[in-house]
């Protein structure tokens, strides 16, 4: 067993927080629902980029190559100035979606190379230019670019001509869960020297400004060292390698300069752009305390040279002789070692050396993207006023999901563009992290059907613009695969975290059964389903026509959904035999929701086209005329994906099952007219269980292997 699987199995076991630091730190806060409190949910103009360096966050923070504890109560980042910026450097800058031609892009260059999965070793590269950063240039040529032209990139315009940018790399390895060794590794890649300051930032989330915290916690120098004292985290003590200037000032909101308002203390949020930038030493408490500290390096880089900078961040007291040298040395190269010996493990020794790294790499970007995510929709909606939150559902946005209390590490699609969660994303996301961390993975999973997430209706929210928006019903095949990632790596399958995930995952299959089946003949209306980009019209909202829209996708999620359902209750069955009667309950579910996919109506206006050889989705008129959307897109490829193969033990183990899935069969044989007939045998007599026959399946390959459709250049 390697070194970061022990760490992991001590999590587990003996609950030691080798997890409790880590990259939760968001790139960006600024710009997200969270903190929107415009009257239109104009969220992206409310809290813009510019605003982010003067205004404090209500409900979480950010910043560049950052970690974060797991309530994210002290922060730690790094800020940049390169001597001609017109700010400091301290979080990512990027387009809104209403400044750019294709929406919301992040106009940096970074990247994650390295993670474990307890984060106990992690490494990330910023590039800086050392001309000024082009920010309006950038938002101009995007805004005057039409759709049809490409995003206009930092690349483009030439800030990185003769290599003159410096590569930053940041690096963090645990000497303990609460002993966190930072390397900073600054290589100037032009031909000339060129300066740089580089501010290792920490600060306290602010907590005191709403109406909670009465004052805010501090930070000071003691002994040539920023102490963090904070009642629930305990103390902190951040050391740097040489002597440097220490400054201060507070996380608070700059009134005076945004809102034209006497500001309530007397330093704020952006002290240290003043002060660095401006000069303004007036700017940073001389005191040297606050809630936002930072060590202020000044370093003359050489051409094609590299400068190092070690901090350390640690819980309590420490002897000055552990802070550097060859101790220091010798745990981040262990820790390196280490994370070789752990990927390793993951992947097959034969695997090829370039195809390793990749997959190295790809895990690194999902670890570094979990974050920590923090939103009481209750106390949101009484921020805007809301006297009776929940009793007019429809006029303020998640009205409806009061229950939400949110503050948990969750893995994001990304850092950036979603600082929040997606349940299908997240959903997806367990799959890859399951193969390094199945118990995060499996937490993760659990973690949407808790009461503090699900709706009591058996909804799962699907994301913060809209919680009661929908994503397609992945989330039970992402628990049975995840459950069988797991036991593959330990041996058993974990039947506690299986069994309750179904239990509440019944909630949530008859909440769909119960709301986006219109007219109970098994068809489904998905709204967003997370492929809004390719439909005719936006599902979320009323259609333009009126009447409703037959979706070939939900549908074919439903047919998915069933099929994930039943596999669980066949692997739980084995230990508590009364789930047999839910596979049973699954597999007719299943052979419904497959047959509607496959019926067409008298006008010959279903989903299955047996002309075209395709699924399409089916416009329902008010006036109950239909018509079926012909356009060929990944909606039509879905029923494709509903496959799943019964082995032929399941007729020993499970006789009850199959006897009243033919005596269904048999009472309504127009339900396996068009499906995979589970009654046939099929190699070492396996059943198939498919919502399309061969037939079919014959037809909708001809369109998706075809080079002037799908499967175009």
């Amino acid at each position: 067993m390697t070194e970061e699987r022990e760490r992991l199995r001590d999590a587990r076991v003996n609950q030691t927080p080798w997890r409790q630091w880590g990259p939760y730190l968001s790139e960006r806060q600024w710009g997200t629902v969270r903190e929107d409190y415009s009257s239109d949910g104009s969220a992206w103009e409310y809290f813009s980029h510019d605003q982010a360096r003067s205004r404090a966050y209500r409900w979480g923070e950010d910043g560049i190559a950052g970690i974060s504890d797991d309530q994210q109560i002290l922060c730690f980042a790094l800020a940049f100035w390169n001597g001609r910026d017109p700010i400091l450097k301290e979080r990512l800058f990027g387009l809104t979606n209403n400044e750019g031609n294709h929406g919301e892009d992040v106009k940096e260059y970074y990247f994650y190379l390295d993670s474990t999965p307890t984060h106990s070793f992690m490494r990330m590269l910023y590039k800086y230019p050392h001309a000024a950063y082009p920010y309006e240039k950038l938002i101009e040529a995007n805004r005057n670019s039409t759709r049809l032209m490409p995003e206009y990139e930092l690349l483009d315009t030439g800030i990185f001509d003769e290599d003159r940018y410096f590569d930053i790399e940041v690096a963090y390895a645990k000497a303990g869960p609460a002993d966190i060794l930072i390397e900073i590794t600054i290589a100037n890649r032009g031909p000339d020297a060129a300066w740089l300051d580089v501010l290792p930032t920490l600060w306290f989330r602010n907590t005191w400004s709403w109406g909670g915290d009465s004052t805010a916690p501090r930070l000071a120098v003691t002994d040539g060292a920023i102490v963090s004292r904070h009642p629930a985290l305990g103390d902190y003590v951040l050391r740097c390698d040489r002597e440097v200037a220490y400054l201060f000032t507070e996380n608070e909101t700059n009134t005076e300069r945004l809102f034209d308002a006497p500001n309530a203390s007397l330093y704020v949020k952006d002290g240290f752009h003043a002060a660095v930038i401006d000069g303004r030493m007036d700017a940073v408490n001389p005191e040297q305390t606050g809630s936002k500290a930072a060590a202020h390096y000044r370093v003359n880089v050489h051409g094609r040279g590299s400068e190092t900078i070690r901090l350390r961040l640690s819980a309590g007291a420490m002897d000055p002789g552990q802070k550097f040298g060859a101790g220091f040395s010798a745990v981040m190269a262990e820790r390196r070692s280490e994370a070789d010996r752990f990927y390793a493990s993951v992947l097959p020794s034969e695997t090829d050396p370039d195809k390793h790294l990749v997959f190295r790499q790809a895990l690194a970007g999902m670890l570094w993207s979990k974050q920590f995510y923090n939103f009481d929709i209750l106390q949101w909606l009484r921020d805007h006023g809301v006297e009776n939150p929940g009793r007019a559902i429809g006029k303020y946005r998640n009205d409806g999901w009061t229950h939400v209390v949110n503050g948990d590490i969750i893995s994001m699609p990304d850092k950036w563009e979603y600082p929040w969660y997606a349940a299908w994303d997240l959903g997806f996301q367990t799959i890859p992290i399951a193969l390094v961390d199945s118990d995060f993975a499996k937490s993760q999973l659990t973690l949407l059907l808790s009461p503090r997430y699900m709706h009591p209706n058996g909804q799962l929210p699907a994301y913060e613009w809209e919680f009661g928006d929908v994503n397609p019903p992945v989330h039970a095949w992402c628990v049975m695969l995840t459950f069988e990632i797991d036991r593959m790596l330990h041996g058993s399958g974990d039947i506690e975290f299986l069994e309750m995930a179904f239990n509440r995952l019944l909630l949530n299959f008859n909440w769909w059964l119960n709301r986006k089946d219109r007219s109970g003949n098994n068809i489904f209306e998905g709204g967003f389903l997370g492929l809004d980009n390719i439909a005719i019209f936006d599902r979320s909202k009323p259609l333009p026509t009126g009447g409703h829209l037959e979706q070939s996708d939900g549908t074919a999620w439903m047919t998915i959904f069933c099929q994930a359902m039943l596999q669980i209750a066949l692997e739980l069955a084995a230990h508590k035999p009364v789930y047999e009667d839910h596979a049973i309950i699954f597999v007719e579910h299943f052979c419904r929701i497959a047959s509607a996919l496959n019926w067409e109506d008298a006008e010959g206006a279903g989903m299955w086209d047996q002309g075209d050889g395709f699924f399409y989705d089916v416009l329902r008129m008010p006036d109950g005329s239909a018509t079926r959307l012909k356009t060929r897109s990944l909606v039509g490829l879905l029923p494709l994906c509903a496959v799943v193969v019964l082995e032929s033990a399941i007729e020993e183990r499970y006789p009850k099952l199959l006897k009243s899935v033919q005596a269904l069969l048999r009472r309504n044989p127009e339900l396996s007219t068009h499906m995979a007939d589970l009654r046939r045998r099929g190699v070492n007599d396996r059943r198939l269980l498919a919502t399309v026959n061969e037939q079919q399946f014959r037809k909708i390959l001809e369109k998706m292997l075809d080079p002037e459709e799908f499967l175009g250049d």
